[in-house]
């Protein structure tokens, strides 16, 4: 977080904290029932007051979010305002939670009758994908978050901007919802800066979806409490299989492109791991300080077995070859679970140690789940409050919370640079304690790095 900080406040003008607002609100709200948001209410970016201090001396001004909820008088007239909604990118627990809280509350809330599921992300506002949108009202939502996935589908890769922003005209589009993470987010705020400059009257507003949980300003992104409930039953199961056997090790690899944030709260959550490997920390298998090491230091002080849970995104450097790119041109990565596993397994079988490795990767499993608990309400509340944003004329913008409260966040800052897990943090030094893999990697490990 503090690289991010560094860059806003080094360019305070090109990351603004305020929103794009398409015009003057002068229609009164339908919604009722509900306190508005006074104009003008904000929320500070942190809790921190030395953070915040700091930040305000080098930007010169005290850095906040627009405050998130409904407007007294609003930009869009619900009689004529026709709705888009759309899911990008990979699937993730809760998509079709958001897109029954949107659904119902533009309907109850602004009595909007005319809702389109766009198919099949983005591919779905160009002609030549060829897909025909979903009419969507509260019966057809009405239980669809009890199924994962969405129902409105999903896909990756670029489309043509000025082609999409032509067929929200055709269809007289006036709001447009896109639930999705960094790449898709970037693919709204081009759409929304391309309205803006061709002086449409076109709310864009996104909703945060990442289950590595990696925009920056957004808080929590929706998906991610389910992904780590969900990774610490295979955990639990990574555990019993490896204490069925002697020397057994228990391999998990988990979701995490670039961001560690699933394996270091699973790890935490089910302390049974005894080696947990994220993207942010360099680490050998070789060597007196490599992982092979310090597994044989573990076996060797009398412990017969061992759970390793491991990021997709982590050790990349270990592996020859170039992955590629997907379709959105996110970097493919290597796939670090079965290098583990063959490393593991043909390391003690040349020693002539008895090692048995059980891998487990629950990546889709976990993926297409329904959100659960409190991670259901938060999709919900996302929902309201991006209703709430676009109806009074935002755009550009994605729905976030800082702490309790939830804001409002130019595009642009949430996504200048993937959060990753800092290894300075308490989050890591929790991960250290619960794993304990300091004790095996000879020389403990500084701050997730190897000691000299």
């Amino acid at each position: 977080m503090q690289s991010t900080l560094d860059k806003v406040a080094a360019e305070p003008a090109a990351y603004s904290f305020d929103i794009d607002v398409l015009g003057e609100c002068g229609i009164p709200s339908p919604v009722r029932h509900h306190a508005f948001v006074p104009e003008g209410d904000r929320v500070y970016m942190t809790e921190s007051v030395p953070l915040l201090k700091t930040l305000s001396e080098k930007l010169g001004h005290e850095p906040s979010f627009e405050r998130a909820g409904p407007h007294e008088k609003i930009f869009h007239d619900p009689s004529w305002t026709r709705v888009g909604i759309l899911t990008a990118g990979g699937l993730c627990p809760g998509l079709n939670n958001v897109i029954k809280g949107l659904v119902e509350i533009l309907s109850f809330d602004y009595g909007i009758k005319t809702i389109y599921g766009i198919r099949f992300g983005y591919a779905g506002l160009v002609p030549r994908g060829g897909y025909e949108p979903m009419m969507l009202n509260p019966d057809v939502v009405d239980t669809i978050h009890e199924k994962g996935g969405t129902i409105l589908g999903s896909s990756r890769g670029q489309q043509s901007t000025e082609e999409i922003v032509d067929t929200l005209v055709r269809m007289n589009i006036n709001v447009l919802f896109c639930i999705g993470g960094d790449g898709s987010l970037r693919c709204a705020r081009e759409i929304a800066e391309t309205c803006l400059a061709r002086k449409l009257s076109i709310s864009v507003v996104g909703v945060p979806k990442t289950i590595d949980n990696d925009l920056q300003f957004v808080g929590p992104s929706f998906g991610f409490e389910t992904a780590v409930a969900e990774a610490t039953n295979v955990i639990r199961s990574a555990h019993v299989e490896a204490k069925g056997t002697f020397n057994g090790v228990g391999l998990v690899k988990l979701m995490g492109r670039d961001s560690g944030f699933i394996t270091a709260y699973a790890a935490v959550a089910n302390p049974v791991v005894n080696f947990c490997l994220v993207p942010e920390m360099d680490f050998e298998m070789e060597g007196r300080h490599g992982l092979l090491a310090a597994l044989e230091r573990r076996f060797a002080s009398g412990k017969t077995h061992t759970v390793i849970v491991v990021a997709e995104g982590a050790g990349q450097r270990l592996m020859e070859g170039d992955a590629g790119r997907d379709a959105s041109g996110n970097v493919l990565k290597k796939d670090i679970g079965e290098f583990l596993r063959q490393s593991i397994s043909a390391h003690f079988k040349a020693k002539g140690v008895t090692c048995s490795v059980k891998y487990f990767d629950p990546s889709y499993m976990i993926r297409s789940v329904p959100a659960r608990g409190t991670d259901a309400i938060r999709c919900y509340m996302l929902a309201r409050n991006a209703v709430h944003a676009a109806m009074s004329g935002r755009t550009n913008c994605v729905v976030g919370t800082v702490g309790e409260m939830f804001t409002l966040v130019p595009i642009k800052l949430a996504t200048i640079e993937r959060q990753q897990v800092r290894l300075d943090s308490d989050l890591w030094r929790s991960v250290m304690d619960a794993t304990g893999q300091e004790v095996y990697f000879k020389g403990g490990v500084k701050g997730g790095e190897l000691a000299p």
